[in-house]
C-alpha cells in the first residue's frame, strides 16, 4: 500500500463575512517533501496552516495529516506533526530549556529526554540557562524549532520562519531547514521570501487572493520560461535592431545589462551569425530561466489585478452589456 500524503487539502475554503480569505485551495504535500506555500501578506497563508492543525474550522473542503483529520481525530491526527503558525511563543522570565521543559511536559512520554538533544540541533546549547527575555528574534525562532523537535516530527510545518530575520539570521536558519529536510522530515514552509523558498524547496503551491495560482515542481515552474536568453554586444543598439529583423526572434528588449529575447536554438544560432557579419562583437549569450521570483510577481499580480471597468462615458445600456459580459 503506497504511503499516505503528509498533508492533503482539497476545496478548502474560508470566509469570514463577505471576504474568501481561502478559496478552493487544493494541495499535496509527500513525505519527503520540502514544500514552498507562497503567497503576498493576506493572501491566506496563515489562514490555511490553521485549518490543517485543525485551529479553525473550514467552511468546506477537508485537509487530512498522514490520512487523519484533525476535525475528526483531534490530537491523534497530530501525531508526527509539529511547527509553529506565525512567531513561536515563550514566557520571556523563564530560560530556554525551562521553556522547553513546559513544552515537553504537554507532550508527555520520553519528550523531556530530547531536550538536550534539540537544543544541541538549534545550537542554542550554550544559550539554554538564560532567560528568554534576553534572546534575539533569532534565537527565539530557533527555540521555537527546538520545542517542535521534541515530538520528533515525521512533518514540520514553519510559518514565515525567516521573517525578520537579519541576513546572517536568515542563513542559519536556512541551513537549518535543510539539515533537518536532510534527515528525512517533510518541511511545509509558507514564506514571502522568494530567495528562501528557492534555495529550500522542490515543490511549491502560490497563492493570490485565497486562490491556487500553481502547485507542482519548482523545476517544472522555472523550466516553463525556458527558450529566453541575454545577450551583450558591443553595439546593443545595433544588435537590437538586427535581431527584431531576425527571423524566429521575438520579444526582444534593450536594458541597462544588454538585451533579451525569446527564440529556439537553431534561431539563437542564425542570429549570432548575422551579428558577426554585421561586426557586432558578442560578450555574452546565454540561456536565461526567469527566477522564482518574477514568476511569483507575474502570477499573483496578473491575478490581483482589477477588473476593467465600464467606460465613464457609456450610455446605461452599453454600461449594463458590459456587466453582464
Amino acid at each position: 500500500m503506497s504511503e499516505q500524503p503528509a498533508i492533503q487539502a482539497r476545496g478548502l475554503v474560508k470566509r469570514y463575512g463577505r471576504i474568501t480569505a481561502v478559496d478552493e485551495v487544493d494541495l499535496t504535500v509527500s513525505p519527503g517533501d520540502v514544500y514552498g506555500y507562497l503567497g503576498p501578506n493576506g493572501a491566506g497563508k496563515t489562514t490555511t496552516l490553521r485549518m490543517m492543525l485543525g485551529l479553525i474550522r473550514p467552511d468546506a473542503g477537508t485537509v487530512k495529516l498522514f490520512g487523519r483529520d484533525p476535525l475528526l481525530e483531534g490530537v491523534r491526527a497530530l501525531d508526527g506533526v509539529a511547527g509553529f503558525v506565525e512567531a513561536p511563543r515563550f514566557y520571556p522570565y523563564l530560560t530556554g530549556a525551562k521553556n522547553l521543559e513546559l513544552v515537553a511536559a504537554l507532550d508527555g512520554g520520553d519528550a523531556a529526554a530530547r531536550i538536550g538533544e534539540a537544543l544541541d540541533v538549534v545550537e542554542l546549547t550554550d544559550r539554554a540557562r538564560d532567560k528568554v527575555g534576553g534572546y534575539s528574534h533569532g534565537m527565539r525562532q530557533r527555540l521555537g524549532l527546538a520545542g517542535a523537535l521534541l515530538r520528533e516530527p515525521r512533518l514540520l510545518i514553519l510559518d514565515e520562519p525567516a521573517t525578520g530575520l537579519d541576513p546572517g539570521g536568515m542563513r542559519d536558519m536556512r541551513l537549518l531547514i535543510r539539515r533537518l529536510a536532510d534527515q528525512g522530515i517533510t518541511v511545509l514552509l509558507s514564506s514571502h521570501l522568494m530567495a528562501e523558498v528557492e534555495e529550500l524547496c522542490d515543490r511549491v503551491v502560490i497563492i493570490s487572493s485565497g486562490a491556487v495560482r500553481y502547485e507542482g515542481a519548482l523545476d517544472d515552474l522555472i523550466a516553463t520560461t525556458a527558450g529566453r536568453y541575454e545577450l551583450r554586444t558591443t553595439d546593443d543598439a545595433r544588435a537590437a535592431e538586427i535581431a527584431a529583423a531576425q527571423r524566429g526572434i521575438d520579444e526582444v528588449a534593450h536594458n541597462a545589462r544588454g538585451l533579451t529575447f525569446a527564440a529556439d536554438e537553431r534561431a539563437t544560432m542564425a542570429l549570432s551569425i548575422a551579428l558577426g557579419e554585421a561586426g557586432v562583437g558578442i560578450a555574452a549569450l546565454v540561456p536565461r530561466t526567469a527566477t522564482l521570483e518574477e514568476l511569483f510577481f507575474r502570477m499573483t499580480e496578473e491575478a490581483d489585478a482589477p477588473a476593467p471597468q465600464p467606460h465613464l462615458d457609456a450610455k446605461p445600456a452599453d454600461v449594463a452589456a458590459e456587466v453582464r459580459a
